[in-house]
């Protein structure tokens, strides 16, 4: 696969083309698409565990004694209610409400937070939050440059990392909760450790400067294979994702959407006091009501529908998709999709223009999938 002579690289991009890995462009980067099979990835996360280099998202720390409070007006969400070693996912918006992107910050201290945008992203975060900082005692410093990311996602997570901790390190990873974050050591390196991802799955997230990343990527795969440890390209990922119903920026959510319409307007806090960004659109938003959802489809056959096909009930479009694919796990075709409220409702039947052919598709809840189920 060709790719851009301008693609960033992350630390551990050698380690990928020694693996086989197919390359490709995503945001900016040179990223592995798939290792061997992007169906046998899939379902290693699913049944076993993945591990994926994540390095091309931003880390953006912010300190401070006004940290708190600053992120509670540059963000939609209640940063402030955040306890420390706790993550919430927010989202970052224009004053006219559009979704600049979707981040997850970490509180680490009482005045000091880890916020993670997306890859293409990251620059436009980052320059959102310098500006939404003036007036405020804090130091919004980018990091992106010098962290490596890495994710061990699947069943076998867990187990994976304690075969590389010690005993009081093992305690520590089997305590940590959903959507927390703490020191911690794993194979010999320091890394912030979280419980979080994007696959449906349990899993944890690594944290560690660049010159660390590839020591600790050679130990997790060093030692995984015996639990079905298994590395995993960005393909994968987007179809695990797609499973467990989480948006993808650029499709999903954009400038153009607002968190009500991508259903997150439980995201948006307006018990907090501060006047944050967009607040004031939100809040009439939110009274108007918005004229689109974005909705689940779940279609027969085999043929999946793809970003941007018309959706259509008695031959009026009502809707388009934004991402779909046939699921490996459910073994039947699902897609994202906006489509105007009156047709948002579980249970109704649409048609999918797939490619001049109307197929049937029903609305469906999210998530597709859910582990344990």
């Amino acid at each position: 696969m060709s790719v851009s002579t301008t693609s960033r690289h992350t630390a551990l991009h050698d380690e990928h083309a020694v693996l086989g890995a197919s390359f490709t462009d995503f945001g900016g980067w040179d990223m592995p698409l798939k290792y061997g099979s992007e169906l046998a990835e899939h379902r290693a996360v699913r049944t076993a565990a993945g591990l994926f280099d994540l390095s091309h998202m931003g880390e953006i720390r912010v300190t401070g004694p006004d940290a708190a409070r600053f992120l509670n007006t540059a963000l939609v969400g209640n940063l402030a209610a955040v306890a420390v070693g706790r993550a919430k996912y927010s989202l970052i918006c224009t004053p006219e409400g559009g979704i600049i992107d979707d981040l997850i910050s970490y509180r680490l201290a009482e005045h000091e937070y880890l916020v993670v945008p997306n890859a293409g992203n990251a620059p436009d975060v980052l320059a959102a939050l310098q500006e939404r900082a003036a007036g405020f005692d804090v130091i919004v410093a980018d990091e992106s440059a010098d962290t490596s990311l890495v994710a061990v996602q699947g069943p076998a997570a867990q187990a994976i990392l304690q075969e590389l901790a010690s005993a009081e390190q093992q305690e520590l990873i089997a305590g940590l909760k959903y959507y927390a974050a703490a020191p911690a050591t794993v194979a010999g390196i320091d890394v912030l450790l979280a419980r979080t991802g994007y696959t449906g799955e349990d899993g944890f997230e690594l944290y560690v400067p660049d010159a660390q990343a590839v020591p600790l990527w050679k130990a997790l795969l060093e030692s995984g294979p015996g639990l079905g440890l298994v590395p995993c390209g960005l393909a994968c990922r987007d179809s695990l994702r797609l499973e467990a119903g989480m948006p993808l920026y650029g499709q999903e959510l954009t400038r153009d959407i607002t968190p009500f319409e991508a259903g997150f307007g439980r995201v948006v806090s307006f018990k907090k006091e501060e006047d944050f960004v967009g607040r004031t659109v939100l809040e009439a938003r939110r009274a108007a009501g918005v004229g689109r959802k974005l909705v689940g489809l779940r279609g027969e056959g085999r043929r999946a529908a793809r970003g941007h096909y018309p959706i259509s009930v008695d031959g009026e479009v009502v809707g388009e998709v934004t991402s779909g694919a046939l699921s490996p796990t459910l073994g039947y075709p699902i897609a994202l999709a906006y489509v105007d409220n009156e047709h948002a409702e579980p249970g109704t039947q649409v048609q999918v223009d797939l490619r001049g052919k109307p197929v049937p598709f029903e609305v469906v809840s999210l998530p597709f999938y859910q582990r344990g189920q």
